[in-house]
Parts: C-alpha cells; structure tokens; sequence
C-alpha cells in the first residue's frame, strides 16, 4: 500500500478500492496516522455523498495516535463503463485545542478564509475486480477452462474483459441455481415415494382388518367406513403438500 504523507496526518492508502459488484454494498477503509504532537481533527468529503457512507465522516487524531476511516458504497444496479470511476474524495485536517473532542468540531474550522491552516489530502476511487473463487483444475491445463481475465498496467478491465468477467459470474450463479433445483426435487421425490409407500401399508392393513371383520359379523362395519374415509383425506392432504413444496 502507498501512503500519503503530510504534516499532520498520513493517510493510507491513497486510493479508495473498491471490489465491485453488481446490487451488493462494499466498503473500504483509511487508517490516519497523527504524526505530530498536537491534537488533529479532520474531515471526510466526497463528490457523490448519495453514493457514498464514511463513517466517522469528522473526529480527532490523538497526539502519535491512529484512526480508522470505513467508507461504504451503496449497492450499485449497473456496471460502471470500463470499470471506471470519477468520484473523488477530500479529506481536510487542522489542529485542534488539546482535549477537542468528535462533538467540538465545527465548519469554521476547516474554513481557509479565516487564515485557518487546513491541509488538504485529495483521494481518488478505483473499482478493481473482485477475487475469483479457487477451482480445482490446474492452470496449465487447457481443456475445461474458462477464460481468464488479464488486468491491464493502470488495474482496469479492457471492455471485453469485462464482459469475460460478468459472463463468469452469471454462469456460476446459474450453476448454483440448477444444483439447489435437483436437491429440492431429490428430497420431494423421496417424501412423496415415503408417504405412497406408507398409503399401501395402510391399506393392507386395513384390507385385512375389513377381512378379519366380515369373518365375524358377516358384513362392513360403519367404523371401517368412516376410518377409510378419515385416512385417505390424510394422506391425500400429505401428498398434496409434499407436491406443492
């Protein structure tokens, strides 16, 4: 990581990466290091606040001590073109009374027109390609492979990289979809042969029963009747719900 340095605070790193992916939030942090020994507050900017969260977005460097710095990316809905970025970050520092605490900080102190020393630290945001899942075929094998996507000098993706990439995702979660289906339809299918196997075995016992019954009183009875009934309404009402699930 590359560090930033100026008279108060380092600030590393100087760059914003980001992991991009589509619809999920991603975050990434600053740590300030206070190299002097007076007390530092500082301020967090951004060109796009509705993209972005930075928490804490103000506070107070202790004399020789650190602070960390998350800033948080909404969910994004498209891919930015090239994977490029223009949002720009500005993080201001100045030097505060001893004991200033996060609930003294005012704008006046930041303002340069009122002969406020403020040093100024300008941040840029870069989008780099999230790490790809481990597989367990060999890179030096060319059979079977997917297509892997080179980044270039500068960190960013030519424009049919990019498409390698998001072509690559979209099979997987197609993958992992298609494999969820089969262990529904599995476990379904089980449940189903489960209660048609457990149906017969009823009715056999039943049959019997009917049998045992006809042998001492000559005819149906009316129970057996209604505990037909009753069953098959129980096991109809399983098998339909097994069905539907």
């Amino acid at each position: 990581m590359e560090m930033t340095t100026g008279e108060l605070l380092s600030i590393e790193p100087q760059e914003l990466q980001f992991p991009f992916e589509l619809k999920r939030q991603i975050s990434c942090s600053l740590q300030l290091l206070n190299k002097s020994d007076n007390y530092v507050a500082f301020k967090v900017k951004t060109t796009n606040p509705k993209k972005y969260c930075v928490r804490p977005n103000t506070g107070v460097v202790l004399p020789r001590s650190t602070c960390d710095v998350v800033v948080t990316m909404q969910a994004q809905k498209e891919m930015p073109p090239d994977m490029q970025c223009k949002d720009k970050f500005l993080l201001q520092s100045v030097v505060a009374s001893p004991g200033t605490t996060p609930k003294d900080i005012t704008t006046e102190m930041f303002n340069k027109q009122a002969e406020h020393e403020v040093e100024e630290c300008k941040l840029r945001v870069v989008y780099v390609v999230p790490p790809r899942p481990t597989s367990p075929v060999q890179e030096g094998s060319e059979e079977g492979t997917s297509p892997r996507a080179s980044v270039s000098d500068n960190g960013h993706l030519s424009a049919s990289e990019h498409a390698a990439v998001s072509r690559g995702y979209v099979e997987r979660q197609e993958l992992q979809d298609t494999s969820e289906a089969r262990d529904l339809i599995s476990k379904l299918t089980r449940e189903t042969n489960s209660i048609i196997e457990q149906n017969n075995k009823l009715r056999q016992e039943l049959e019997l029963l009917r049998l045992q019954s006809s042998r001492r009183q000559g005819g149906v009875p009316l129970i057996y009747i209604v505990l037909v009934g009753f069953i098959s309404i129980v096991l109809g009402y399983l098998l339909k719900r097994a069905l539907s699930m």
